[in-house]
């Protein structure tokens, strides 16, 4: 389905005044594979580790080592094949892709080219506003990532730092199916919730665990031909990734519509100036001199080791969006948000089952929970609130044991740091709800006594100053009546 374009095309329109240009835009993404050793040694592969401390003979290039291939990173690139329906190929090579950087100790770096261990496939991308567009994917293999080059540290010097060398890579390269900024984001969100919910990478943006590099190229709108296009490198935020094609699609118009060409380049974006700047020339493939490395044999495997990896994979995003929709009837906005990242869809299911509520805990999830995270800047594993505590505080408001502000206020408690169990935090803040019939009766009868115009008001057929009497109500129990009792006993007193 590609009815994203439609939607793209309104906003090439408002993007390109006079002139109608067509942007066109490819993303290869890097994945860092969650293993617990390199691809093709045994060293460690943790981050922040001190520099050249995760580094052994294979990595920094000594001569006489040998690379030996780890199986796991074979199975999560097999794994997320099937998960995006693509050609799983039984036969792959391991090429050789030579350039010379001082981050790259062999003068190589271990890649596939002609023969990738994952053929084409399709990912289906959900857009903001409804609508979707269906990216192709080119293409995914496996390879080795190169060192770090750091330039902060000694004035006048650069540092070498080869702890990620050998760390595996799946670079995922897409078709050129995007045509704006915002569908760029989507699609790098997407792949970064799909690739955490098979297990396969971190997804820790800040940590370099995906990385993006964005094609970018504009054409005269219905022009099949595409245009030259540059490179923009490295960009680990969604928001970066949006901001530096939206850049470059308009600096390349710019300089079009001013008569001159687009050079064919490698450039980098400056978040500080929003602005992309040439790094070097872009290279073609023909440059790196690419040939089957004589140290790897080919990379076969069967049906069988298939099979295999399709039986463990989890439950994947639609199938869990659907689930949530169909089983535990959620609308569409909370199903979509809930499901967006597996961490959170976790959590939900956890509090859903402890409440035995899905549509109140998605409400809380959505609201009071997510409220606090985006204002505290933590992630749901960093919440101060657990999935079994936020469970149980909805299923005292189920039982009729907390109204909604005292409910509030227990929250608030334990999102403090309140280390009590939530009917311990009930009992030693007096939250439990009053509903007492005689005891909220009398507080009613008081109420209506002490405000007779407003109650006069109400008989003469204003009945917006309900409300009132349901304030001063809830304001004289501290919040801790049951409001479906209040209002009812409100219109008895009236009438």
């Amino acid at each position: 389905m590609r009815d994203g374009l439609a939607q793209a095309a309104a906003g090439i329109a408002a993007m390109t005044a006079p002139n109608a240009w067509e942007p066109v835009i490819g993303l290869e993404i890097h994945v860092q594979l969650a293993t617990r050793s390199k691809i093709f040694s045994g060293a460690g592969a943790v981050f922040g580790a001190e520099p050249n401390s995760q580094a052994c003979p294979v990595d920094i290039g000594l001569p006489g080592t040998l690379p030996v291939l780890n199986r796991e990173t074979v199975r999560m690139a097999v794994t997320f094949g099937l998960a995006i329906g693509a050609e799983i190929n039984r036969f792959s090579v391991f090429d050789r892709k030579n350039y010379f950087y001082p981050d790259l100790p062999k003068g190589y770096q271990i890649s596939q080219f002609e023969q990738p261990i994952v053929g084409r496939g399709i990912i289906e991308v959900p857009l903001d506003g409804g609508g979707s567009i269906a990216v192709g994917i080119t293409r995914a293999h496996l390879e080795e990532d190169a060192g770090k080059s750091i330039h902060d540290l000694f004035p006048g010097e650069t540092g070498i730092d080869l702890n990620r060398a050998g760390t595996p890579l799946l670079e995922v390269v897409s078709d050129p199916d995007l045509r704006t900024p915002e569908q760029a984001a989507a699609f790098f969100r997407r792949l970064h919730s799909l690739a955490r919910y098979l297990g396969i990478c971190d997804g820790d943006l800040s940590q370099g665990s995906m990385r993006c590099d964005a094609n970018v190229s504009v054409r005269p709108a219905g022009e099949r031909k595409l245009g030259e296009r540059t490179e923009i490198k490295n960009l680990n935020s969604f928001r970066f990734l949006e901001k530096a094609v939206r850049h470059e699609i308009h600096r390349q118009i710019d300089l079009l519509e001013g008569g001159g060409t687009v050079v064919r380049e490698t450039r980098l974006y400056d978040p500080d100036r929003d602005e992309t700047r040439p790094m070097r020339s872009k290279e073609f493939s023909d440059d790196y001199r690419y040939f089957p490395d004589p140290d790897l044999l080919p990379l076969e495997f069967g049906d069988e080791f298939i099979e295999s990896v399709r039986a463990a994979m989890p439950e994947l995003p639609d199938a869990r969006h659907r689930r949530f929709r169909e089983q535990l009837g959620l609308g569409e906005y909370d199903a979509a948000w809930l499901t967006g990242d597996p961490d959170i869809a976790d959590y939900f299911e956890e509090a859903a089952d402890a409440c035995e509520d899905a549509k109140l805990a998605a409400n809380w999830i959505t609201g009071n929970l997510a409220g606090n995270l985006n204002r505290d800047g933590l992630a749901i594993g960093d919440s101060p609130v657990s999935s079994a505590d936020l469970g149980k505080l909805i299923a005292r408001i189920k039982d009729g044991t907390l109204s909604g502000k005292t409910a509030k206020t227990l929250f608030d408690a334990l999102w403090a740091g309140d280390e009590r169990g939530v009917d311990e935090i009930i009992e030693a803040r007096g939250l439990r709800q009053i509903s007492d019939h005689r005891e909220l009766q009398t507080a009613v009868e008081e109420i209506v006594a002490a405000h007779p115009a407003q109650a006069e008001q109400f008989r003469t057929g204003k009945q917006k100053v309900l409300g009132f009497f349901v304030g001063q109500v809830m304001k004289a129990t501290r919040g801790k009546a049951d409001p479906k009792q209040v209002n009812e006993l409100i219109l008895k007193a009236l009438r």
